[in-house]
């Protein structure tokens, strides 16, 4: 079903999440806390929007002294703002025990002065903050958690939940339209940010993605450090009609995981950012609980699947607040037939 903001009755973020709410499918401060959640990324999509005007481009820290997160990784100036906006919103508001960033090196809780709530608060405060300063859609993602011990401060071993403990999950993207995407469980649904009115709108309820694609992402500049499996799979698309699996692949990467998981939400399709070789040693590239674990859950309540090549996505047992993992996600069948490639390598019949 898809709804557009011109229908007679729009529905808006708020009244949906009523109805879910009067549904039994979400808990009123978890309703509360995604309205919180979605109003900071409103301010985080102006922000985005102003680009130069707002002087918010190039990296954040000192001339000449780039700030770097806990990743290693230079942080831009709207990295920084990001985050900001997204612990001042959720701080005061009486929904959360805590908030772990993967911007900051470990999890905070939420200030003395405040009431503390029975959710824990997952992000990435922009995602593919590389393609800021030349104008290509970044996006925020989210995750939340029951938070395990009430009655007092969270440290990061209460956030090693599996993903399949997460109670919502979403992300926003700020593209030419700002659009959240947003599961609590019951199907994935997408909203887009009216800009005249201030207000999301849902434009499209329980979407799915479809089982066969012909189209994949991922970034072949790492093709020469990926492991067998992999290098298989992706030469088994790359042969097209003439190779084993008899059809032509179209690749597309934007190298901003909100934006590539958006296009395969919107028509289908593959994300994938195999294990190798310069990033074996940490686990992989992506980052567990604030990217992989909340796409995850959206894509499985949209039709799809998502794993680790070997293992499926929400079923990894987290050991660390950064740990980073090898990501497949999308539709169904293709993901599944990566994962073939991986299981026939392990046990020696690929």
């Amino acid at each position: 079903m898809s709804l557009t903001p011109n229908d007679p009755q729009p529905c808006s973020l708020t009244r949906f999440l009523i109805e879910e709410q009067r549904a039994g499918h979400i808990e009123p401060d978890l309703r509360l806390l995604i309205e919180v959640v979605a109003r900071a990324c409103k301010r985080i999509s102006i922000a985005v929007g102003k680009g130069a005007l707002g002087g918010v481009l190039g990296d954040a820290g000192r001339p000449g002294e780039a700030s770097v997160n806990i990743q290693g990784e230079a942080q831009k100036k709207l990295d920084v703002i990001a985050n900001d906006v997204l612990m001042e919103a959720n701080a005061w508001g009486g929904h959360l025990a805590g908030l772990a960033s993967e911007e900051m090196d470990h999890s905070q809780p939420i200030p003395d002065e405040f009431p503390r709530g029975r959710y824990l608060l997952l992000f990435d405060p922009l995602d593919g903050s590389s393609n800021i300063d030349v104008n290509v859609s970044v996006g925020t993602i989210f995750s939340v958690l029951p938070c395990p011990r009430q009655g007092c401060d969270p440290v990061d071993a209460d956030y090693l939940q599996p993903g399949t403990a997460q109670l919502a999950a979403g992300y926003c993207v700020y593209g030419p339209q700002t659009t959240l995407v947003l599961t609590v469980g019951h199907g994935t649904h997408v909203f887009t940010l009216d800009r005249e009115v201030g207000s999301f709108v849902l434009t499209g309820r329980d979407i799915r993605i479809p089982q066969q694609t012909a189209e994949f992402a991922v970034n072949m500049s790492n093709q020469r450090h990926w492991q067998p499996p992999m290098q298989a799979y992706i030469g088994d698309l790359l042969a097209g009609k003439t190779g084993p699996r008899g059809k032509d692949f179209n690749m597309r990467w934007v190298a901003s995981m909100v934006a590539d998981v958006h296009r395969i939400m919107t028509r289908g399709g593959i994300f994938a950012y195999p294990l190798d070789a310069k990033c074996e040693a940490k686990g992989g590239k992506l980052r567990l609980m604030y990217e992989a674990n909340p796409m995850a859950f959206l894509v499985e309540q949209a039709g799809g699947a998502a794993t680790t090549g070997r293992q499926r996505m929400m079923e990894v047992a987290p050991a660390a607040l950064h740990q980073r993992v090898p990501v497949f996600l999308g539709s169904r069948t293709e993901v599944e037939e990566a994962g073939r490639y991986h299981r026939e390598h392990d046990a020696g019949t690929g």
